[in-house]
């Protein structure tokens, strides 16, 4: 049995004086309070709360920091809860079915934004680079679309960047390894297309980079040294990308096929009887060619095996044949 608890607006008003901070975690069956005090400059619901009323939020305006994830916010869009937080710094609204565009104007003391897991679409403004002190931005798992600002590289105390599972499409700015502190890169699960820029390797900082997914072509621009230099690197779902074979190594296990001599992804192994094309990276081709000829059959030797088989065959039917007629 499901048991709804209520708080009630006199003991909040008592305390709202001096109510500075406000915090629900795992209180699902718990309703709102009518009125939240507007003394609050950080408020947190976490799995609480069957809903919160995005009107509600907005007259926190005094808030710094507001969390809310995995509860349901009702409202016609962002810019309604955040209208009027002037000191906003960290804002968190996550796995909330928050729907609509993202604002085109963002407050700019935002030092962390997690839109992440909600139903937002649109496109990403170019405002948001002018957020000089914005270390993370999180807009994951949602309907985004259209390209990645090239105005991005403004973003120059950015450490974390998350724009995965999206309908992002077009290329990797280069402005992006203009950040200097970067140190996680997710662009996975989009529709991002063009080469993947060389400028990425030289960005001292990232630890992580995950472009799988994706319909990037041409040569991946990347040598051991940096791949090593990484924690973790996924690029596998990108079909017409390919890597350099005298670079990279094969046992490094990265999901892309290797490139031909015109950075085209190697086709699957030739048939026998297309045995003639060019192999460009044939070292390892090689070597099967070598045992296929030191194992398999002569055909030669095979067909002087036959061509005895069907003489002994003959003799002894036309000796056969002689018996029987006499």
């Amino acid at each position: 049995m499901l048991l709804f608890l209520m708080l009630e607006s006199e003991p909040l008003k008592a305390l709202s004086p001096s109510l500075t901070s406000l915090s629900f975690h795992n209180c699902p069956s718990l309703s709102p309070p009518p009125h939240l005090p507007d003394s609050l400059h950080s408020f947190s619901a976490v799995s609480s709360f069957p809903r919160l009323s995005g009107l509600s939020l907005a007259r926190l305006v005094n808030l710094t920091d507001l969390t809310v994830s995995s509860v349901p916010v009702s409202t016609s869009g962002l810019f309604v809860v955040l209208g009027n937080m002037h000191d906003i710094v960290s804002l968190t609204i996550s796995h909330a079915n928050l729907s609509g565009n993202i604002p085109k104007t963002f407050h700019s003391n935002l030092t962390f934004i997690d839109l992440s897991d909600n139903l937002i679409k649109g496109s990403i403004p170019t405002s948001i680079t002018l957020l000089s002190s914005l270390k993370a931005l999180n807009l994951s798992s949602n309907s985004i679309s259209g390209e990645i600002p090239d105005s991005i590289g403004d973003l120059i105390s950015l450490k974390n960047l998350s724009l995965s599972s999206n309908k992002l499409s077009g290329p990797i700015p280069d402005s992006i390894s203009s950040i200097p502190d970067l140190t996680h890169l997710d662009l996975s699960g989009n529709q991002l297309n063009g080469t993947v820029p060389r400028l990425i390797a030289k960005m001292k900082s990232l630890k992580y980079l995950n472009l799988a997914n994706n319909a990037f072509h041409g040569v991946l621009p990347f040598n051991a040294s940096f791949l090593k230099k990484l924690e973790v690197f996924k690029v596998r779902g990108n079909s017409d990308l390919c890597y350099n074979h005298t670079l990279l190594s094969s046992k490094m296990k990265l999901g892309i096929a290797p490139c031909d001599k015109h950075g085209l992804p190697l086709s699957p192994p030739p048939r026998k009887e297309d045995s003639s094309s060019d192999d460009d990276y044939s070292e390892d081709d090689s070597s099967e060619k070598k045992k296929e000829e030191h194992h398999g059959p002569n055909k030669v030797v095979l067909g002087v095996a036959i061509g005895l088989s069907s003489l002994v065959f003959l003799i002894i039917f036309m000796i056969l044949l002689a018996k029987w007629c006499g």
